[in-house]
């Protein structure tokens, strides 16, 4: 993973337990996982968003008048 061993893996927990404190963990956790959430959310939904031109519907208005 990236190159990464276990002792440089338990060095960046460690940093973040002294930066952060055990208690802001869960709610950092929760808002990561909420935002990957999002993002992939974001991703699959995009094929569903129709971003075709209504020219066709004005073409047709003008020509009534």
């Amino acid at each position: 993973m990236f190159g990464l061993g276990s002792t440089e893996l338990i060095i960046i927990l460690v940093l973040v337990l002294v930066i952060f404190g055990a208690g802001k963990l869960p709610e950092i956790g929760g808002a990561l996982g909420k935002g990957i959430r999002s993002f992939k959310k974001g991703i699959l939904d995009s094929d569903a968003i129709d971003v075709t031109p209504k020219t066709e519907e004005k073409d047709e208005e003008k020509e009534k008048k």
